[in-house]
């Protein structure tokens, strides 16, 4: 039977694409023709996932964020890249450590949340 591999990508409305495209760049570090491509064959966390959640439409884990999602980023040493948003003015919105990953947050210039995620250990059991 046909099925669904993977996530294919996250297709965002912009007010400024330009400006939003610039901010990407130099503040996250990411580029390319249609955007940034991250391949499963650079990632160096064993058993490396993605996950699509659901939330109620009166959570508030969105928050301060003005849109209906959030954006979870994987990143390779949590630490070193929140210094280094510091270090270009990003505030950081929070910061929390779990078993399973370290997160820290912060909103692009849509007022989109980002939340930046190293992953701890392998993908949860089915």
């Amino acid at each position: 039977m046909a099925g669904i591999t993977g996530l294919g990508g996250v297709f965002v409305k912009r007010k400024d694409v330009e400006a939003a495209t610039k901010w990407y760049k130099d503040v996250l570090g990411l580029s390319g023709q249609y955007g940034p491509v991250f391949r499963w064959s650079d990632e160096p966390q064993d058993d490396p996932f993605s996950l699509l959640s659901s939330f109620a439409d009166d959570v508030t884990y969105f928050d301060p964020g003005t849109r209906g999602f959030m954006i979870n980023f994987r990143v390779d040493d949590l630490d070193a890249f929140q210094k280094e948003l510091e270090e270009k003015g990003v505030e950081i919105l929070g910061r929390q450590d779990e078993p399973y990953g370290k997160f820290a947050w912060i909103l692009d210039p849509d007022g989109i949340k980002i939340e930046l995620w190293a992953q701890i250990g392998p993908a949860p059991s089915e």
